[in-house]
């Protein structure tokens, strides 16, 4: 089953894209620490390329796709046309020297690559349109539906 959102590059976006994504595997058996984790791998990516590709421009936009294949798990592709920046090239940064330097941020793509099994980055350069997609293997069925108790 495929999911698709379109969002401007703003930062108060974010919450839109993450209740999306909530709602989308809500629809699936999913542990909450796993929900969570895949919640929070997209939105690290989406809020990386809506600051440092995009600057905050709500002129520009990223679409998130959501892949669900019960039996082999889920895909994000999340597609923009900004300064592409390939994730697969991402060298992880030591976090002793993070600690020591007392620095904020800096661990949301070592964060994303711990969650996903798999992450590919495909760029259009004549275009600029990028492609960042993000797998996880779960086997997962949807939810049964509730059932009603009736009374006679």
């Amino acid at each position: 089953m495929n999911y698709s959102f379109k969002v401007p590059c703003c930062k108060d976006k974010l919450q839109s894209i993450r209740d999306f994504v909530t709602n989308i595997l809500g629809h699936y058996n999913l542990s909450e620490v796993d929900a969570h984790q895949l919640v929070l791998a997209v939105d690290e990516v989406c809020a990386n390329l809506m600051i440092h590709s995009h600057h905050c421009n709500p002129d520009e936009s990223i679409e998130l796709i959501i892949n669900v294949d019960e039996g082999a798990g889920i895909t994000f592709e999340i597609r923009d046309e900004g300064a592409g920046f390939n994730i697969c090239d991402y060298k992880e940064p030591n976090l002793n020297d993070i600690i020591g330097t007392k620095r904020k941020g800096g661990v949301g793509l070592m964060l994303v690559r711990r969650i996903m099994d798999h992450i590919e980055f495909d760029c259009c350069s004549k275009k600029r349109h990028n492609i960042y997609r993000l797998r996880k293997s779960i086997t997962f069925a949807p939810k049964p539906p509730l059932l009603m108790n009736k009374k006679a």
